[in-house]
């Protein structure tokens, strides 16, 4: 079977770009392509290229790995989004991708004149929380994280996100290019001001002649982004190529639903994406704070309790009485702590979400959730935590969280198997963790673990205890016992 190329030749029912993609030049640099980005960004930018077409086809730049771009190159950068809602999917080919570079593997003079070059305007970045090297205490750089410290030593030869967007900027500023802008789309709170806080101390540390320039000249705007987008597997591939009467190895699926929220804050202008349905706004941080709490706080939840009671999909976890009403419960915990936003009914949203979780036809896999904790528990679990202990409301939900994600740090299931902790901190809680037996001191361990735990509810004795009476209850006897226990609260 041929491999996709080209569209002219696929069926009627699949949606094609309605514009000619090689007639439209680049405007945009991608860092991070990944699944989330071409079942995202990419799309609104498709949608943006066909209500008003312009230059703005993305450079795709992976940092480490070279499958996206063995991927896509034959393919003259087209690939499929399969949207796939609980009854109904919609197969799309997408052509605002120009072409995939692989940083690590040989691309690294082409990402770097991408970067420079003057119809550039905007860098987009999706590298996961801790692919920045971020120190969440001083906003700046984390000297320990690898990329970090290489470019430190090496800001001419960079390998990580910060230190390619530092040295892009350099080569502009040498050349009198105008800046571009760098628009963060990770789950971070405030995502644009940590990213313009990393790479002003970058260049305070590497180029100090440049961070007076960075600070005056370049945008950073927030925003936030929603799309559930599982990793695709070989069933993926195997959907599209019956869709398409072709290969294509870099097919996507997702959900039907899609939000993006942007702060209206650029330079050199911006693709049209609210053709897409994107919302340009003056303050994301509502609308973040939201989304971080309520989808992606219940996800962590959902993700560290489904997957020790043996529960491989959100979708099976939503298929239990017990922890379908722990998702909810912990929906409307999260939302209680929300203040009100203009427009949005949080009961309604909740009730959206737990139908999202529910989708039978995505297989998100509850372990590839639960990954990276340590970067992702501070603003979904700790943040409303503290609030609402500060409001006085019920903390008990947001401490069985918890819980169930230090249950997860131990990297072994009730019968014993162990699994690898997905965590940039995995060393340091292995050694944390390797003579901890009990909840107590497992709690201890992982409260005192340096910038993590607000020391609001370190020095809560209210929320240390729940936390430890739930992981107790998980320890003494097992995770599925402990979450019918709690549905029954």
């Amino acid at each position: 079977m041929t491999r996709l190329s080209r569209i002219d030749h696929l069926p009627g029912d699949v949606r094609v770009p309605a514009y000619d993609p090689a007639a439209h030049g680049e405007g945009i640099v991608h860092l991070g392509l990944g699944a989330f980005h071409k079942a995202h960004q990419a799309v609104y930018s498709d949608d943006a290229l066909a209500a008003s077409g312009g230059d703005w086809r993305i450079v795709g730049v992976s940092l480490r790995s070279s499958g996206a771009v063995d991927e896509l190159t034959p393919q003259n950068g087209l690939y499929t989004v399969i949207a796939a809602g609980a009854d109904s999917h919609e197969v799309r080919v997408i052509g605002a991708l120009s072409r995939a570079l692989a940083h690590a593997h040989g691309d690294a003079p082409a990402v770097n004149a991408a970067l420079a070059a003057p119809q550039t305007r905007t860098v987009t970045v999706t590298v996961t929380e801790k692919g920045y090297g971020l120190d969440r205490a001083s906003g700046g750089v984390d000297t320990a994280h690898p990329a970090i410290a290489h470019d430190l030593e090496h800001p001419d030869a960079p390998v990580g996100v910060a230190g390619l967007i530092l040295r892009g900027l350099k080569q502009r500023h040498a050349a009198g290019i105008a800046p571009f802008t760098v628009l963060c789309c990770d789950n971070l709170p405030g995502n644009g001001k940590l990213l313009r806080g990393l790479i002003l101390d970058l260049a305070a540390r590497t180029a100090p002649e440049l961070r007076d320039w960075i600070a005056a000249e370049v945008a950073f705007p927030s925003s936030m982004v929603d799309r559930i987008t599982p990793a695709p597997g070989p069933d993926v591939r195997e959907a599209a190529e019956r869709a398409l009467g072709a290969e294509d190895h870099a097919a996507v699926q997702t959900e039907a639903f899609s939000q993006w929220v942007i702060e209206d804050r650029f330079t050199g202008g911006r693709p049209e994406w609210e053709a897409g349905g994107a919302l340009f706004v003056t303050d994301v941080a509502p609308y973040e704070r939201m989304k971080l709490r309520m989808l992606n706080g219940t996800h962590s939840m959902l993700a560290y309790a489904g997957f020790h009671s043996g529960k491989r999909y959100v979708r099976d976890v939503m298929r239990d009485a017990d922890l379908a009403a722990l998702v909810r419960r912990h929906l409307s915990a999260a939302a209680a702590t929300l203040d009100p936003l203009p427009g949005i009914d949080f009961e309604a949203y909740a009730a959206e979400l737990a139908a999202r979780f529910e989708n039978p036809n995505l297989a998100h896999q509850t372990y590839q959730i639960a990954m990276d904790g340590t970067e992702k528990v501070p603003q979904r679990l700790f943040a409303p935590a503290l609030d609402a202990l500060e409001r006085g409301q019920p903390t008990r939900p947001f401490a069985f969280a918890v819980a169930a994600w230090l249950r997860h740090c131990l990297a072994r299931k009730d019968d014993g198997e162990v699994y690898e902790l997905q965590d940039p901190r995995a060393g340091e809680i292995a050694t944390r963790l390797s003579a901890q037996e009990d909840a107590p001191a497992i709690v201890a361990a992982m409260f005192d673990l340096p910038g993590l735990v607000p020391d609001v509810l370190r020095q809560s004795d209210r929320f240390r205890d729940e936390v430890t009476t739930v992981l107790d209850a998980m320890l003494q006897g097992s995770v599925a016992g402990a979450v019918a226990r709690e549905a029954a609260l």
